[in-house]
């Protein structure tokens, strides 16, 4: 298989990937997975390589909680963690759901403990109560602060220490409205990353585009972890997109994760089917136009070496082969490698005779053209015996 670096480097470092496409994702407007669904795919999850699922939110009620207990009843070979407000009856809804972790949420920024009423020293209050506790029922226990990037930073610094000093695992870094950049990312990470040695999950929303972006660069600036879904599917804009991550991280070469990418076009389907949100066609890594292609230059450097514009092939995705489209910009490479698929073999002078109608017609259109249009512009032709039919 052709690969896109001819001195690969040897993956050194290991992120912890958490997907929350069944509590995050499951948030977007309108979106309600059934049980059979929710296990389905934490199922294609687990055997995809993700390291730890959230897996839902036992507060909501009885018919979440049991859902979460037939997860769990699967043994499925990764952590499953339940997700919690900052307050003790969340938590025993957690504890009687048998997942080995819990996440708890804390309101971190100055307008987030405003809206609640509440002040630092109720956040402080909560970690030393909250914490121990836990730990009791829970193997791990991470703390998230919400709305972190809006938060004041000797505030969001005490709070990781005062998590630290309670015994949590992991704490997550919430932007929660999606409003950090990546190089807002590397400063606030390398800021946290100099005064704990504690576990530092990056958890992104997409509303300006970055999620993704800052996702990685989290893990760049020293996070340990970070949260993602199929699809980026989540509140508003959504969140990283586990396909996308994932497949940033493999090229990378310095990155070594448990996922088989090649699983990733399916997961997406899946999850796109049971969310009921189409994934569009320019959707990085598994969209219908992320392997098609039109440009002449393009597609005749493509029959060529198939990396020459595309930075990974389709099969290390799970997608089926690069599709030349033939439209406006079509040159007489594409078009002769498309006739030669349906067994009929064109000059080049031939294409270029072609070519003018194909064109001429994709123009007027407005669109690339189907099999039937190109196959009457030849058989047009041909009866002007401009060509030769084979």
């Amino acid at each position: 298989m052709p690969t896109n670096s001819t001195t690969p480097l040897q993956p050194t470092l290991k992120p912890w990937i958490i997907d929350t496409t069944l509590r995050d994702g499951e948030q977007a407007p309108g979106v309600v997975f059934s049980s059979a669904e929710k296990i389905e795919i934490a199922t294609l999850l687990a055997d995809a390589g993700v390291n730890e699922l959230e897996i839902g939110y036992p507060a909501i009620g009885e018919e979440e909680q049991a859902t979460i207990r037939k997860i769990v009843a699967l043994n499925l070979p990764v952590r499953l963690c339940a997700w919690a407000r900052a307050k003790w009856e969340d938590i025993e809804d957690a504890r009687r759901c048998g997942t080995e972790a819990v996440h708890i949420s804390f309101p971190i920024s100055a307008l987030y403990l405003q809206l609640m009423d509440k002040d630092y020293a109720w956040v402080q209050r909560q970690l030393q109560e909250l914490i121990p506790k836990a730990k009791k029922y829970f193997g791990i226990v991470s703390v998230g602060a919400q709305d972190a990037t809006r938060a004041e930073a000797e505030m969001l610094q005490n709070f990781v220490l005062d998590a630290e000093a309670c015994g949590a695992d992991r704490v997550r870094i919430a932007d929660t409205v999606g409003i950090a950049t990546p190089t807002s990312v590397m400063a606030l990470v390398g800021r946290l990353r100099s005064i704990t040695h504690m576990a530092l999950e990056f958890h992104a929303h997409n509303d300006l585009g970055m999620a993704t972006a800052n996702a990685y660069t989290a893990l760049e600036a020293g996070c340990h972890a970070v949260s993602v879904s199929v699809t980026g599917l989540g509140e508003r804009a959504g969140n990283a997109a586990l396909e996308e991550l994932s497949i940033a991280l493999k090229l990378s070469g310095k990155y070594d994760t448990r996922i088989d990418t090649r699983q990733l076009a399916h997961l997406c389907m899946v999850v796109s089917k049971a969310s009921g949100r189409v994934i569009e066609d320019q959707k990085p890594v598994v969209g219908k136009s992320a392997f098609q292609h039109e440009s002449g230059i393009h597609c005749a450097a493509l029959l060529k070496h198939p990396l020459s514009y595309q930075p990974f092939l389709p099969d290390q995705v799970g997608q089926s082969v690069q599709e030349l489209v033939i439209g406006k910009h079509s040159g007489s490479a594409g078009l002769q490698h498309y006739f030669s698929r349906r067994g009929i073999m064109i000059t080049r002078d031939e294409a270029h005779q072609l070519l003018a109608m194909v064109r001429k017609t994709a123009t007027e259109k407005k669109r690339a053209l189907r099999a039937d249009e190109l196959d009457a512009i030849y058989c047009t032709l041909a009866d002007k015996t401009l060509i030769n039919i084979a």
